[in-house]
This record gives structure tokens, sequence and C-alpha cells, in this order.
């Protein structure tokens, strides 16, 4: 059955809207897509301020949605549902996706679902390939990063990830420790073009340990300490010592998501899955050297390697409103008893990554 679905994204520095059609034949139709972003607004700060980013979404998500309506040229009588993101993430971000959604779902009559912002990185590779369950999904972004089983739209076995640090937060914090503009990947990125990734050597986190499971905060402690050495050398660090450290960075957590890619095959292929398929999402898939390896180490396995356009890679509405007509097919459905999660692990059932308390478990 066709159907069109607004989504809203807002968990953290982005505010978007899109409209999706998934038509008769199941395949994904972004109609539109519209991503605000406030890296301005952050920019003198080296990251992204909560209260800021909660503000900025106030004031954008009404203009937003309005103009994924007109860009997809319908209306609120033309849909047939709202997704929204309801988690994880900044709580005052997803607050404000959340009550902006209940206020138009209230008004229009529209169904409400809920949508983890994770789910929506997980499905992506449904919305613009078309794949079928189950495949094997790394999420990889400033925030997360994790193996997954995706089994069905709400249906997902974690085979590890980062017990601290995301990737991409690593990134960010490099780009901080050189002195570079936020965000941090894409300023580390371009500085390790211009690099020897040889002149530093850095460790490979956790190689030495069975699993899937993934450490980067000591990668970046060992970045600090390296820099520093540097400096008192050499009384400062010169342009080419910060491509250096930049290269072998990056190189390091390649090394890394290569072989734990490797290792989570394994257990995804002891599935004698039909059409085995490995997928890549999230920001840090945008790495232009993390894709090419991991996209070489498919070629060697055997396994077809997907990546979602590097717009649909970062923060965007459009994978929310696919995610959302998934759990809407589904059976899922939501009411304006909806609330905002700080953190919402896509696999409940084995143990939290990175602990738990008050707000529930972490990742």
């Amino acid at each position: 059955m066709s159907r069109l679905f607004l989504g809203i994204e807002s968990s953290c520095d982005d505010t978007a809207a899109a409209i999706v059609r998934r038509t008769e034949e199941g395949h994904g139709e972004i109609l539109s897509n519209i991503v605000a972003s406030q890296t301005t607004l952050h920019a003198a700060f080296g990251g992204v301020v909560p209260e800021i980013a909660a503000r900025a979404h106030v004031e954008k998500l009404d203009v937003s949605v309005e103009q994924a309506l007109s860009e997809a040229g319908v209306g609120f009588d033309d849909l047939d549902g709202i997704a929204v993101t309801s988690g994880p993430g900044l709580i005052g971000g997803v607050l404000s996706g959340v009550m902006f959604a209940k206020g138009l779902s209230a008004a229009t009559g529209l169904p409400l679902i809920g949508v983890n912002h994770l789910a929506g990185h997980a499905l992506t590779p449904r919305l613009t390939d078309g794949i079928s369950y189950p495949y094997l999904m790394l999420l990889v972004s400033g925030g997360h990063c994790q193996f997954l089983i995706v089994k069905g739209a709400e249906d997902y076995k974690r085979l590890g990830g980062t017990i601290d640090d995301a990737p991409g937060e690593a990134f960010d914090k490099t780009a901080r420790l050189l002195g570079l503009p936020q965000p941090g990947g894409p300023a580390v990125q371009a500085e390790a073009l211009k690099g020897d990734a040889k002149a530093f050597r850095f460790p490979r986190p956790l190689l030495d340990r069975a699993g899937c499971d993934m450490s980067f905060s000591g990668l970046k402690t060992a970045l600090l300490r390296t820099r520093d050495s540097v400096v008192s050398a050499k009384g400062g660090l010169t342009a080419t010592d910060r491509a250096d450290l930049c290269a072998g960075f990056q190189q390091a957590v390649s090394d890394v998501l290569v072989e734990k890619s490797r290792r989570a095959f394994a257990e995804y292929l002891a599935l004698d899955p039909q059409t085995p398929v490995f997928a890549v999402a999230g920001g840090v898939s945008a790495n232009t050297q993390i894709r090419t390896a991991l996209q070489q180490l498919c070629t060697e396995e055997g396994l077809q390697f997907l990546a979602p356009p590097l717009a649909l890679c970062t923060d965007n509405a459009a994978m929310i409103a696919w995610a959302g007509l998934e759990r809407f097919s589904a059976g899922g459905l939501d009411d304006l008893s909806l609330s905002a999660r700080p953190r919402w692990p896509l696999d409940t059932q084995s143990p939290a990554l990175l602990g738990s308390g008050k707000k529930g478990a972490k990742a």
C-alpha cells in the first residue's frame, strides 16, 4: 500500500523535516528533505551547546515543515502519518520535536509514530536500496558506534559497539586538540589528506580482545600525548605535524573499524543470509578513507557493501519518515503520551555497553 509520511528530526544540532513516500511496490521515494544546520551557532564554542540547539529547534521546526510540504507539493490532507525522533539525543532538542509533532497530530488527526534515531540510520539502506532482512549494519556517528544485525523494523541484535567515545566524538575532540574547526570529522579528514599516516604510531585499541566491542577514548588520549611531546620537543606544532597527526589518527580508526567489521561478518554469515549485505550509516561513514577500506573488506569477504548517499549519512528527517513508515506498517503506533527519551538502545535484550542509570541504558 502506498503511504506518505512527514518526518521530523531534532535530536542534536540540525532541524530537519522531510516528506517520504512508500510506493505500492514497497520502494522508498524522498519528495523533500529539508535540513536547517546550526553549525554557525555553535562554531564559537567548539561543540554543540544543548540550550542553544533546543532554542534553535523551536525557531526552525515550523519553518522546516512548511518548506518540506511546499517542496513536495503536498498538504497535511495528503499525509498518512507523522514520524518524529523521540530519542535518543539531547533531551531539549528531542523534546522540541516531540512536542511539535504532538501538536501537529492533535490538530490534523494524523497518526503519530515515535522513532528511535538509531533506527532511522539503521533502516536507511531499505529506503535507498530496498534490501531485505536480515542485513549487517555498522552505525558509526558522532554519538554512536555499534554493529547490528537488522532483522526487522523493531528487531535488532547488537554484536558489539564502543564502550566509551564514539568515533565521531573522537574526531571532534581530535580537531579541538589540534586547533581545527568543528565539525571535526571533515576537518581532520582534510588535514589527513596532506599527512603521512606512518609519521606517528597510534594504538589500535581492543584488537587484542575477542569480539566486536571498540574503544576510542584511549586513542584520543594517545594523540593528546603525542601532540604535547611534539610541542615540547619543537616549541610548537607545524602544519606538517598537524597533518601527520590527523593522518595517523584517521588510519588507526579505520584499522579498528575494518578488523572489528571482519569479526562481525563471521557472526552475521553464520545466519546464512540469502544475500549477505553489509551497510554503513552515520556521519563517520562519510569519511572517504574509512568507507573505501570497508568497501574493500566486503569485496574480499564476498558481501555486498551499501552506504547511503552522503546527504543521508548525517542527521536528516527522510530517514525518520521512512523508519516511521516501516514501524507503522508493522503495526506500531503512538499517541499524545509519547515521551522524549535521552537514551534508547535499539537492542534492549543485550547488556548495556555504556552503563545505565535513572535515564536508562545509554547504548
